[in-house]
């Protein structure tokens, strides 16, 4: 039995060899008339052979990535490569270029700019950011009018717009403020007639004057009595009534008028004596349509508003005199 199984063992062994012997021949055979490759594929097409599919694949990343064409920022292959190992006869060559020809043909090509808009629009393109930066910063330097509408945006597009220059960019966004035109004023200045008493002195309290006064016009009271403003040397004389330039002024009582005309810093002003030292004053007049000595009645329109002497808009500047001193207008009215 043993001896049975000793010759069915060598005869395995020597077919096993001879098995493997025929094996190492066939291989030896392929290997010397093929070698090992990759086939490869471009969506579902045969394109040719490589030896190397790493180094194919990195030329083809590198071309995607870091092209040396300018302005351009990446490329976009719709259809990568594929590879499937294989047997090549010797004398067939890999066609590295020509598969790398074909990814370029197919490649698109993104190009990066960046767009400077006013108000959303588009209106220039520059190469860099930093070039987009220096048009900005050179139309605030020249304050153009439109630099709150200006805004940057960076672009990425498959045909790459007309670039321009910094300078040429700047010249063309640039627009001039409107020159702001300050109207001169005009108005017309009346001789002046009669006399009186400008003097800066205030009183406190409110003596009885024996009459009662009426308020000259309705407007909004800007400047209260006793204020202090960088316009005037001195405390305010008076109250002041802002309203339309034209409106008509009433006189706060009956009374002579001892004053009327250009009167410095009053422009043209009108004062109305009531008797027993109670005098009323209306300033800034743009018309006056009393002279000195013209009797009046208490409501009667004697003057307009205006901004005459100094004056900074349309308001009418009242005031209520004791024996030469002012007192505080709104204490009756």
């Amino acid at each position: 039995m043993l001896k049975k199984i000793l010759v069915h063992t060598r005869r395995s062994m020597k077919l096993f060899i001879l098995l493997a012997f025929a094996i190492a021949i066939i291989a030896a055979i392929v290997i010397f008339f093929y070698k090992p490759t990759y086939s490869v594929t471009i969506n579902g097409e045969h394109v040719g052979y490589t030896q190397s599919k790493k180094e194919l694949q990195e030329r083809i990343n590198k071309y995607m990535d870091k092209n040396e064409e300018e302005h351009i920022a990446f490329i976009q292959v719709p259809n990568m490569p594929e590879y499937e190992i294989c047997m090549l006869k010797r004398d067939v060559e890999p066609n590295d270029d020509e598969i790398f020809e074909k990814i370029k043909e197919e490649g698109i090509k993104y190009y990066r700019y960046y767009a400077i808009l006013e108000d959303q629009e588009e209106k220039q393109y520059v190469a860099t950011f930093e070039e987009a930066e220096n048009v900005v910063n050179g139309l605030k330097e020249k304050n153009s009018n439109n630099i709150d509408k200006i805004s940057i945006v960076e672009k990425y597009e498959t045909e790459l717009k007309e670039l321009t220059t910094t300078e040429a960019a700047v010249a063309s966004l640039y627009k001039e403020k409107p020159k702001v035109v300050v109207a001169k004023k005009t108005y017309t200045t009346y001789a002046a007639s009669g006399s009186v008493n400008t003097a800066t002195t205030t009183g406190g309290g409110a003596p009885s004057i024996g009459i009662s006064l009426i308020r000259p016009v309705s407007g909004i009271i800007t400047s209260r009595f006793g204020e202090r403003s960088s316009i005037r040397s001195s405390v305010h004389t008076g109250l002041d009534l802002a309203t339309s330039s034209g409106t008509p002024i009433a006189a706060a009582a009956s009374g002579t008028v001892t004053f009327s005309g250009w009167k410095g810093s009053y422009g043209n002003l009108l004062v109305v004596s009531h008797g027993n030292g109670v005098q009323t004053y209306y300033a800034h007049c743009s018309k006056l349509y009393v002279s000195a000595g013209t009797q009046v009645s208490q409501g009667q329109t004697i003057a307009a508003v205006g901004s005459t002497g100094n004056s900074t808009g349309p308001h009418l500047h009242f005031e209520v005199r004791v024996n030469g001193v002012a007192y505080n207008p709104e204490r009756y009215l």
